[in-house]
């Protein structure tokens, strides 16, 4: 079987930089949730979006830190693998606008990436 078929998980990882607290990572993940394509996704279960410890490549713990982690479920993840990862780069740039506007200060700098599922 070649690499990624019958891949039934996919995984998109959200990191928000040093400066993020724990309410700007649950305020984040609650964005998320209600972006209208990933909400529509998570109701359907296609769509899982939680946190989890921040780790480093090798997965052990990184300290205190969490990452919000997108992944999708189903046989047909592939192909909406890309769609997704730009939706979720969306919804976090839409997330940072939203906190410099309500909150004081520069909101954290977020980074958006594919996780190989090896280096989970």
């Amino acid at each position: 079987m070649a690499e990624g078929d019958g891949v039934a998980n996919q995984v998109i990882r959200v990191r928000l930089d040093g400066s993020a607290t724990e309410s700007d990572i649950g305020a984040l993940r609650k964005w998320l949730e209600r972006e209208k394509p990933l909400e529509e996704r998570v109701r359907a279960g296609e769509l899982r979006i939680h946190e989890r410890p921040r780790t480093d490549e090798t997965g052990a713990p990184m300290g205190v830190g969490m990452d919000i982690v997108v992944v999708i479920v189903g046989a047909g993840a592939g192909a909406v693998f890309t769609e997704l990862l730009d939706q979720v780069k969306r919804a976090v740039s839409a997330w940072r606008a939203n906190r410099r506007d309500v909150e004081d200060g520069e909101p954290p700098e977020g980074r958006v990436e594919p996780v190989n599922l090896d280096d989970r």
